[in-house]
């Protein structure tokens, strides 16, 4: 099943459109932790006919301690929303962002687990786009209500519960980054340090220098490297489930699979019979205070 679509494809697939008779649904994801002005970036400028994606409240559910800080939303929710985004069934869907599809990616891995399977990341995102000469678009787009019926759980996913065991039986990693997983700062979160087990792997390791994922052996590589093998079972997770999206799509690209654990970080440390550790290595080198 691809992940990717690039800018070349996508404005192909889009001039073809009547011809062919497939409809290809644009969804902006532009979100950035720390920058909550995703919508006026989409405003000034998008890929014609995509229409705005709200992650913090339409990709998630409200912030509370026990899930998290994105926490998923209900099923019927999604539906909703995709119906509001103009989905049909029998649509392809493709997302983006402005920052390496570490925002889109979410909405990918949330319509693959409710069984959309015809949805892609574009590659570079808006970025890619636009160095590919391609116009954009300003203002907002108003797309006719779809059809689309979503299930859910069509992606692996664990709890808490597994992700205090799974170091001991598998691959847990971390796609925050470095400095976050040793604990050196935490910009958002009660408690600095990582999960007891977990691997360091920041996502910015699964993008060149131009946002675009790395081709499939290269990831095949680092995934290998960082520990994943035939027959582990490998969970990702984040500051608050977003990110390890992006680390799932890397791994799917590189031909492996993983889990996601949807409350990451940011539920594991509001429980203080959690530990967290802080240091370089899975099991750190000392337990933060609880």
């Amino acid at each position: 099943m691809d992940t990717l679509l690039n800018a070349a494809a996508l404005k192909n697939r889009m001039d073809r459109a009547v011809e062919t008779g497939r409809r290809t649904v644009l969804l902006d994801v532009r979100w950035a932790l720390g920058d909550p002005h995703g919508h006026d970036h989409y405003l000034r400028g998008h890929i014609p006919g995509a229409v705005f994606v709200d992650l913090a409240t339409e990709l998630a559910g409200p912030a509370e301690p026990r899930r998290g800080r994105h926490p998923l939303p209900p099923p019927e929710q999604f539906q909703e929303s995709a119906r509001r985004w103009g989905i049909n069934d029998g649509d392809a869907v493709v997302a983006y962002d402005d920052s390496g599809n570490m925002a889109a990616a979410r909405l990918w891995w949330m319509l693959r687990s409710a069984g959309f399977s015809s949805v892609y990341l574009l590659d570079g995102g808006l970025a890619a786009w636009r160095a590919a000469g391609f116009e954009v678009a300003a203002g907002p787009e108003q797309p006719a209500p779809g059809n689309v019926t979503l299930s859910d759980g069509a992606m692996p996913a664990i709890d808490a519960g597994q992700a205090a065991t799974w170091g001991r039986r598998g691959l847990l990693l971390d796609a925050r980054a470095g400095e976050r997983y040793r604990g050196e700062i935490e910009p958002v979160d009660p408690r600095a340090g990582h999960i007891p087990g977990a691997v360091s792997a920041p996502t910015t390791g699964n993008l060149d220098a131009d946002g675009r994922f790395l081709a499939p052996a290269e990831l095949r590589e680092r995934f290998e490297q960082l520990g994943y093998r035939d027959g582990v079972p490998t969970a990702v997770y984040c500051g608050s489930g977003v990110t390890a999206a992006h680390e799932i799509a890397a791994l799917e690209i590189a031909g492996f699979s993983a889990a996601l654990y949807p409350g990451s970080f940011s539920e594991w440390c509001h429980a203080a019979s959690n530990d967290v550790v802080t240091g370089p290595e899975p099991y750190g080198e000392q337990t933060a205070s609880h």
